[in-house]
């Protein structure tokens, strides 16, 4: 996972991302996409803050320049237009991210020092600027807002779909294309992305970077781009990986982050939640690695908290070294040894 402040260096711009790899070599291919992605987006909103600051020259310098909320007429050469700038920053930002993602992919494939034809991850991605919020999504992670209804009561939101190949749309496209779509036997109810003629490979979702061998039979990078203009009513944004989702509903997960103690211990709070409820609903079953970024959309300082889970006790997050200390359940006055791992970020932070 990752968090950037002052993203593509505009002010009030931050970039989340979290990833979930598989495969092989997936957790080396989440990591660099971790690096990459946001570099290449942060290029794309910098060329077109220095455009921006083109036509706002012109502007400033034309007579017949007339402002009128977030309106400029800009002439040039003799030609008028009316430039809208919130307009213009929604449809960058959605054009960025679709090219962002595009050159991942072409990226991975170039790669040779990772084995990238079985191996891939997801992506969540958001981009908030002032008050528009743009999101990305590749694969099953998930991002869900906590927004106040007109009762003034707080309930979740789902911004992004889980493009999981049983999806009707999904599915048509894996269909055209000769993948196959079934289920595992000892996962009947979750449906998987196959090749046609072999059964040396499968994947639980539609959508994803790397998996090169999935990629002429209905596997793509593309991503399912949203926009949300904000409002005084809602309040925060989670980013998190499937294994939260798969154990804790959105109006569960919403009710853990709002009720938390302190905001910077939102994440940690949501990933022990879903740990206590793994090994309740599934004892016998192994826990997964995951990962949380709970970004609250108000102006306090405190506005950031995040928070991951990994099996083996070893935590790359880009944010903090790795931890191998034993963390306690809160309220429970004993150590518990399945959180080990868990690691938090207590204050906003660049990555």
């Amino acid at each position: 996972m990752i968090v950037l402040e002052n993203f593509g260096s505009m002010e009030d711009t931050v970039f989340c991302g979290v990833f979930d790899g598989h495969g092989p070599y997936g957790h080396i291919i989440a990591k660099r996409v971790r690096d990459l992605l946001p570099l290449k987006l942060g290029s794309h909103l910098e060329s077109y803050l220095s455009c921006e600051e083109v036509l706002k020259e012109i502007s400033l310098n034309t007579a017949d320049r007339m402002t009128s909320g977030s309106l400029v007429q800009i002439s040039a050469n003799g030609e008028s237009r009316v430039y809208n700038k919130d307009q213009d920053m929604v449809q960058m930002l959605l054009i960025s991210i679709v090219k962002a993602y595009r050159f991942m992919d072409k990226e991975l494939k170039m790669q040779v020092d990772v084995d990238c034809f079985c191996s891939g991850t997801t992506a969540v991605t958001m981009v908030k600027q002032g008050q528009h919020l743009v999101v990305g999504n590749i694969g099953d992670s998930r991002a869900v807002l906590g927004t106040r209804n007109k009762e003034n009561k707080l309930v979740h939101f789902q911004l992004t779909e889980d493009l999981k190949p049983d999806v009707p749309a999904e599915a048509a496209r894996i269909k055209r294309c000769r993948g196959r779509i079934f289920a595992l036997r000892d996962e009947p109810g979750v449906a998987h992305l196959w090749l046609p003629n072999h059964n040396s490979h499968v994947l639980a979702m539609a959508r994803a970077f790397g998996d090169f061998c999935l990629k002429d039979f209905g596997l793509i990078y593309v991503p399912d781009v949203s926009y949300r203009r904000l409002t005084e009513k809602d309040e925060f944004v989670v980013l998190a990986t499937d294994w939260i989702w798969d154990v804790l509903t959105n109006e569960e997960v919403v009710e853990i982050v709002a009720k938390a103690p302190t905001r910077c211990t939102a994440g940690r709070a949501l990933v022990e939640a879903t740990v206590r409820n793994w090994r309740w609903k599934f004892p016998t079953s192994k826990v997964d690695d995951c990962a949380v970024v709970c970004l609250f959309l108000d102006s306090k300082p405190d506005k950031l908290s995040i928070a991951s889970f990994s099996v083996d006790k070893h935590i790359s997050n880009g944010l903090t070294e790795p931890d191998t200390t034993s963390t306690s359940t809160p309220g429970s006055g004993t150590e518990s040894p399945e959180l080990n791992g868990v690691e938090e970020s207590t204050e906003s932070t660049h990555s």
